[in-house]
């Protein structure tokens, strides 16, 4: 935050800088971060869990979606722009557990909170929040729409899925 409050100051001394807000989940093939982990942790465990009630949600955006946000921020976004890169406002986490439970072939279950961190390790933490994000303001403000799969569709097709032998 202190840095991304130093970037957005400098609009004050005719600097045209912006901020482009990052998701939890920037995905797309060729991503090692969240959902590879939570794969990873599904194979390793044998089920593909969720915390509680699974009804807490992460915001998504495509990588490829993302890279043309931030393009738009160099070219068009006024001075002292904080930009959200979000496509998917809110996908709950159950449903992400759900597609990776299916394409694993292995149970969906919900981890208590207090076996949460045993569970899923660093990402526990990530996996409990509630993070739903509007990206309404930044889409009005540059034209920016995204094109590219959302989460569930993107990690449906497959490809996190690939890079393990099984």
């Amino acid at each position: 935050m202190a840095t991304e409050k130093v970037a957005l100051s400098f609009a004050s001394l005719g600097v045209r800088s912006s901020v482009v807000r990052l998701p939890p989940t920037c995905h797309g093939d060729g991503d090692h971060l969240f959902l590879a982990a939570l794969v990873g942790i599904a194979r390793e465990k044998g089920v593909s869990g969720f915390i509680g009630d699974g009804s807490n949600r992460w915001s998504a955006v495509h990588r490829l979606d993302a890279a043309h946000l931030f393009r738009l921020a160099l070219e068009k976004a006024p001075a002292g722009s904080p930009l959200h890169a979000v496509a998917d406002e809110g996908v709950p986490i159950r449903a992400v557990a759900e597609v990776i439970g299916r394409h694993l072939d292995v149970p969906v279950v919900s981890v208590p909170a207090d076996e949460a961190s045993e569970h899923f390790g660093w990402l526990a933490g990530f996996l409990e929040a509630d993070n739903p994000v509007s990206s309404a303001l930044t889409r009005e403000l540059l034209g920016w729409q995204p094109t590219h799969p959302g989460l569930i569709d993107d990690l449906d097709k497959g490809h996190y899925f690939h890079s393990w032998s099984a």
